[in-house]
């Protein structure tokens, strides 16, 4: 599977799917980038249901993994991962992150899709970024289906339309949980993230923040907004977007993954 799609006609058949670019964790010194799930799980789903998938970064360049996310690091923490494991032992799949293009010049109408992923990066790289903000602006607003995953949702903190209101505003959505964040920091014994995003989250007024508990896949579509909680939600988070490219219509949030009362909607809601 090729990195572009190979003929003028593809357009509606091609996803872009953004990795942070790798950069120093300012809290705790470590070296971080993107993590591994959150790129090939929704990678291979989207293959897997027939489109090409071209793989950017924000600013260009070869990508760098957070350690944890590797199915072959020394913690162990992601030895299930068979799938990440599998794409980093082919040689072709291997080479999309070794040298990608930046999202300057990305036009929204050669795409079906965006999925911005995750991973430590986002935490310092997405926050502030501007160019990153309003390419996520112009695929909402062209009426595409606009997914971001774990760490990534930082970015719909700031993320705002040409009208000037936040993205969020309005919409139900999820992200990386408190409960995940504690239970991070209490693996590695320090505060890791310069922030949480459920707290920022809950202060956005006309925004609803969902999560599921910790670590269970779970994903929201709001509109053409798709959200995963964390690196178990980016395969949950893709069907979502394939379900709204292939045309289904959903007049409220729909969940898929775990069952979680949505308390705006006073009822539970399942995909």
């Amino acid at each position: 599977m090729s990195a572009t799609a190979s003929s003028d006609g593809a357009n509606k058949k091609r996803i872009l799917l953004v990795a942070a670019n790798a950069a120093t964790s300012k809290t705790t010194g470590w070296p971080i980038g993107f993590w591994w799930a959150e790129l090939t799980h929704p990678y291979w789903a989207f293959v897997e249901a027939g489109y090409e998938v071209e793989l950017r970064s924000p600013d260009g360049g070869a990508l760098q993994a957070d350690s944890y996310s590797d199915p072959e690091d020394a913690s162990g923490y992601s030895a299930h991962d068979i799938l990440s494991l599998g794409f980093k032992k082919s040689a072709s799949h291997l080479a999309l992150i070794q040298n990608t293009r930046s999202i300057d010049d990305v036009q929204v109408a050669d795409y079906a899709a965006v999925l911005i992923s995750g991973g430590q990066s986002p935490m310092f790289t997405f926050r502030g970024n501007t160019k990153l903000q309003a390419l996520v602006a112009k695929f909402y607003e062209a009426g595409k289906p606009t997914a971001l995953v774990c760490h990534g949702t930082c970015l719909l903190l700031e993320t705002k339309l040409t009208s000037g209101e936040l993205l969020v505003k309005g919409k139900t959505w999820t992200g990386f949980a408190n409960s995940e964040e504690r239970f991070a920091d209490g693996i590695v014994g320090m505060r890791i993230q310069p922030f949480w995003i459920e707290d920022e989250a809950r202060q956005i007024e006309g925004a609803q923040f969902e999560v599921a508990p910790a670590f269970a896949p779970f994903a929201i579509r709001d509109g053409n907004l798709i959200t995963g909680q964390q690196q178990n939600s980016g395969r949950v988070a893709a069907e979502l977007v394939l379900e709204a490219l292939a045309g289904v219509v959903v007049e409220r949030p729909v969940t898929r993954g775990s069952h979680v009362k949505i308390a705006r909607l006073g009822d539970s809601l399942s995909g």
